[in-house]
Order: C-alpha cells, then structure tokens, then sequence
C-alpha cells in the first residue's frame, strides 16, 4: 500500500512538473514576445526588504509627453494608487521607477493574502491609459554575504512576484504562519534574558519549555511590552548531567497551536550563526559548580543555548 502511495505522489510530482515546463513554454515563447513594445517592460522588479516592492520599467516607444503615472494594485474590488516617476534615459527612453510600500502595519498597502494585479496608469494631456507590467524575466539577486528578505520584518507576512500566463506581473501575499521570533538577547552576569515575539497566531499566555537530549524545563514569560515576552534562562536547570556539552532548544507554547521554535528568521542574513554570534560566559548556578553557557544560532536561524561544565569562558 505505501509503495503504491510513493508511486502516485512520484506520478503527480511528474504531471506538475510537465505543466509548468509548458506554461512556462507557451508564455516566453508565444505570448511576450508578442507583447514587447506594447507594455510597460520591467527591467527590474523585486522585492527589497521583505515589503517593498521596487519597479523600474521602459515604457513603448509611441507614447509622447506622459505627465503623471501611477502603479495600481488591485483584487476583486480593492485598488490601491502609487505614485510613480517618470524620467528619460540618456538614449530618449521613458522610463518609469516606484516603490510601493506593503502593509499597513507601515503605513503601506494594506494588501491581504492572494494575487494582486499590478498595472501602470499613465496621463498625458486631458487622456488616461492603463499598461501591463510585463515581467520579461525575474530579476536575479546579487549573491552577497546577505539575501533578498523573506518575509516582512514587523509582520513576518511574505510578499513575492509572479507572473500570468500572459507575462504580467503579479504580487502574491502569504499570511504569516505561526512562528515564535527573538526579539534581542540580555547577556549579564549570572542572568541571561530573551525577548520574543509570538507570530501568525493569537499568543494568549504563552510560556517557554527548554529541551535537551532527554530533559526539559518548563519557564515562564513576563510580558515586558505589548506583544513582546521575556525568558530568563533558568541556569540551575540546565546544568549538563554529564561532561558533554548539551544543547537547549526553545519550544514557546501558546493557546491552541502546537508549540513553537523559537528562532530568528526575520533578517536577510545567509549565515546567521555567524553574524548574529554571541559571547560565551561562565557563570556558577550551583555552589561550588562551574558551566559555560553561549546562546547561538543555528544555520537554520533555530535559537538554543550550548550548555558545557567547567570553564573555558571567551
């Protein structure tokens, strides 16, 4: 029976496959070249900073003395107008540049989860006309010790470009999924502290659980601010019943979802466990005992305390 599922999933990975290998086919092939020099032709679409969205496109040759343009969002009934600029190259060329700022937690669009279409509307003289935004090819972010963002930083909601069959440009809004964020980490003397954020979900009373090989600790959160948690570490606890260090994992529990790993993943860092490293400190939760403690991340951006007896402090 489960061979014959792995076959069907296998089958169904296959057919899917096949239709976006002929989607994208009968797009490049047949319909934007067709379309070129009759739209608004982006030479650059991104996404900067996990919510704006930068557009810098050539407009057709046979439009003359454009005014005013505007890039329009919309879906189903809701539209929303930026303003955008119009310029000319070197070489005569009009050309257009916005930047349209998502989601109303920063004053932007309030764009909610689905396909947007994005148009361009330009004006010259008493007359107006809409555009497609023609997205010929994604633009390609440049390699670097960091990346394009994810995910908004405030929200953790994801903005992404696609395209219609036709060619045009689209912005696609994904709802953020639960997930627990640090926030900041306190290292002082004898006392380590964490402030997180609970997203995606309704936190009610969360509380914290640390995991180790075979163990675990239940901790408490004070709420510090409005929508921010602190933990303090409960270093007597976690002192390694052995001379092998072990490794703390954060689960945060919250009412109604399964529990959370509290990580750090609202950054365009592509190293994390080396950019955001923190000192290790020695510290004696016990009279007379010892342990190194050094919270870290992990490549994924999971956050976990690294626990080891004796000294060794950096």
């Amino acid at each position: 029976m489960i061979p014959r599922r792995k076959q069907l999933r296998r089958m169904r990975r296959r057919a899917g496959a096949r239709l976006v290998a002929a989607r994208s086919r009968l797009m490049t092939r047949f319909f934007i070249p067709r379309r070129v020099g009759t739209t608004a032709r982006l030479d650059y679409a991104a996404v900067l900073d996990g919510q704006t969205v930068n557009l810098h496109a050539e407009l057709p040759a046979t439009m003359r003395d454009v005014r005013e343009a505007e890039i329009l969002l919309g879906r189903r009934s809701r539209t929303f107008q930026v303003p955008a600029r119009i310029h000319t190259d070197r070489e005569g060329r009009l050309l257009m540049s916005a930047a349209v700022l998502l989601g109303a937690a920063v004053g932007g669009a309030s764009v909610t989860p689905g396909r947007w279409k994005m148009r361009l509307r330009v004006r010259s003289g008493r007359g107006s006309r809409t555009l497609p935004l023609l997205l010929v090819e994604h633009t390609t972010p440049v390699r670097g010790s960091t990346g394009p963002m994810k995910y908004a930083p405030l929200t953790a909601d994801r903005y992404r470009l696609g395209r219609t069959l036709r060619g045009d440009a689209r912005l696609v809004c994904v709802e953020a999924e639960p997930a627990a964020e640090v926030v900041n980490v306190y290292l002082e003397h004898a006392r380590i502290e964490v402030d997180l954020r609970v997203l995606g979900t309704d936190a009610g009373r969360p509380w914290a659980e640390l995991v180790a090989a075979g163990r675990s600790v239940e901790c408490p959160l004070a709420e510090v601010e409005p929508g921010v948690w602190r933990l303090r570490a409960p270093l007597a606890e976690m002192l390694p019943s052995t001379d092998r260090a072990e490794h703390w994992n954060v689960m945060v529990h919250t009412d109604g979802h399964p529990p959370l790993r509290l990580a750090r993943r609202l950054h365009d860092v592509r190293t994390p466990e080396r950019v955001f490293a923190m000192r290790k400190i020695q510290v004696s939760p016990v009279r007379g005992t010892l342990m190194t403690i050094q919270p870290r991340y992990t490549p994924a951006g999971n956050f976990r305390f690294t626990c080891g007896r004796g000294s060794g402090a950096e």
